[in-house]
C-alpha cells in the first residue's frame, strides 16, 4: 500500500467551506503521480520520453464524511487488478481519526504513444503496480 499525506486548501473546498467533491480525484491524481514517481515513472517521463502513455478509462468515487480547510488527511493507495492492457487503483481518504472519509477508483488503459492503441502493460510497470497490490 502506497500512503501520502495531504492538508486540505481553500480553493479544494465549495461554497459551505467542505471538500468539494470533485476535489476527490484532483488529490487521487496527485497521489497516483507521487506513487509513479516512487515507482521510477514520473509523468513527464511518461509523456516526453516513453512509447506508452496510460490514460484514465474510468472514474468513480464516494464522499462519506466532510472535509473542510486545514484538515489533514492520509491518502491510502492500493493496486486492485492488473489485466494485459489495463489496471485499476483503489484509494481511500482518511481523516486524522484514521476514518474512512471517501473513496476512489480508477481505471488506467495502456495504450501505444504513436497508434492510440491498447498496447500491453510494460514489464517493468507490472513489477511496479505488483508491489502494491
Amino acid at each position: 500500500m502506497f500512503t501520502y499525506q495531504i492538508t486540505i486548501k481553500m480553493h479544494e473546498t465549495d461554497a459551505a467551506g467542505f471538500l468539494f467533491f470533485g476535489a476527490l480525484f484532483t488529490i487521487a491524481h496527485d497521489v497516483y503521480e507521487a506513487f509513479l514517481e516512487s515507482a521510477g515513472f514520473t509523468i513527464s517521463s511518461i509523456l516526453k520520453n516513453s512509447e506508452f502513455l496510460i490514460p484514465i478509462v474510468h472514474a468513480e468515487s464516494n464522499y462519506y464524511v466532510p472535509v473542510s480547510v486545514s484538515d489533514k488527511i492520509t491518502v491510502q493507495l492500493q493496486v486492485e487488478n492488473i489485466s494485459e492492457h489495463s489496471f485499476t487503483i483503489l484509494y481511500d481518504f482518511l481523516n486524522e481519526m484514521g476514518k474512512i472519509i471517501g473513496n476512489a477508483k480508477t481505471v488506467h488503459a495502456v495504450i501505444d504513444r504513436q497508434n492510440r492503441k491498447k498496447m500491453k502493460i510494460p514489464k517493468d510497470l507490472i513489477a511496479s503496480l505488483n508491489k502494491f497490490k
